[in-house]
């Protein structure tokens, strides 16, 4: 019973800026990670950045300085702020979760969310 809805997403030029926000509902025990990954046509799927659960944030090397990832573990949201976009950043983007669930709080499981287009192109 736990969902992901994710926001943001759409075309923009490069060089510029975009939010994308998830947040998470139903019956949430614990959010353990919070991170964003996004998958570009014909290439495999990947890390984008991630909250652990002691607060560190990660970044894929393709990001860094550009994207920042921002929590509120509480509030079961993140959001991923990207800046100086490239073409290459042209990706279908998804939020994630390691969450625990109320119905189960014996394990831990990935959630994900729908999955949102942005595109970056001139």
């Amino acid at each position: 019973q736990v969902q992901l809805v994710q926001s943001g997403g759409g075309l923009v030029q490069p060089g510029g800026s975009l939010r994308l926000s998830c947040a998470a509902s139903g019956s949430i025990f614990s959010i353990n990670t919070m991170a964003w990954y996004r998958q570009a046509p014909g290439k495999q799927r990947e890390l984008v950045a991630a909250i652990s659960i002691g607060g560190s944030t990660d970044y894929a090397d393709s990001v860094k300085g550009r994207f920042t990832i921002s929590g509120d573990r509480a509030k079961h949201t993140w959001d991923l702020h990207m800046n100086s976009l490239k073409p290459e950043d042209t990706a279908v983007y998804y939020c994630n979760t390691q969450a625990v669930s109320d119905h189960d709080i014996r394990y831990q499981y990935d959630y994900w969310g729908q999955g949102t287009q942005v595109t970056v192109s001139s």
